[in-house]
């Protein structure tokens, strides 16, 4: 076998192996332990839409002063995000004290390559939808036009 053959083939083998990998990141959403209802669905909303896009989400809970004392409030939170996205995503690391700062890692359900596929299959349904709308509205501009002359 020649050798720069069998050296381009595993160039374009190992090409393509890179082409087929996702990077999984590690996106962060950072709270305090007295936030607000409508804060917090916010920050959950974030959540779930980086667990849709199959990234881990690392969810950090600050603690200033006099609030380093009640750990459990923090504790608390991160316990109720872990329900709220259950069916996104669950615990990988479980809540744990590092300083002035509680954390929790949270993975997708969904691998990030079915999560990107779903996504592609969802924006080429949208554009499906809006060129058939285009197409009535067309017709319609067509028939009104036919009408009035």
């Amino acid at each position: 076998m020649d050798y720069g053959k069998f050296k381009y083939e595993s160039a374009m083998k190992a090409r393509e192996a890179r082409r087929n990998q996702t990077h999984v990141q590690i996106k962060e959403q950072k709270l305090r332990p007295k936030i607000d209802d409508h804060d917090y669905d916010t920050k959950k909303r974030n959540v779930e839409r980086f667990l849709r896009g199959g990234d881990k989400v690392k969810v950090t809970i600050m603690f200033r002063g006099r609030e380093q004392s009640r750990p459990e409030l923090g504790f608390r939170l991160l316990q109720r995000m872990a329900e709220d996205v259950s069916e996104l995503g669950y615990v990988e690391f479980t809540p744990k004290q590092d300083g002035r700062n509680m954390v929790m890692v949270l993975a997708p359900t969904k691998k990030k390559a079915d999560a990107q596929a779903e996504r592609k299959v969802e924006v080429a349904r949208q554009a499906a939808e809006r060129e058939a709308e285009a197409q009535r509205d067309k017709a319609e501009r067509a028939a009104a036009r036919s009408d009035r002359g």
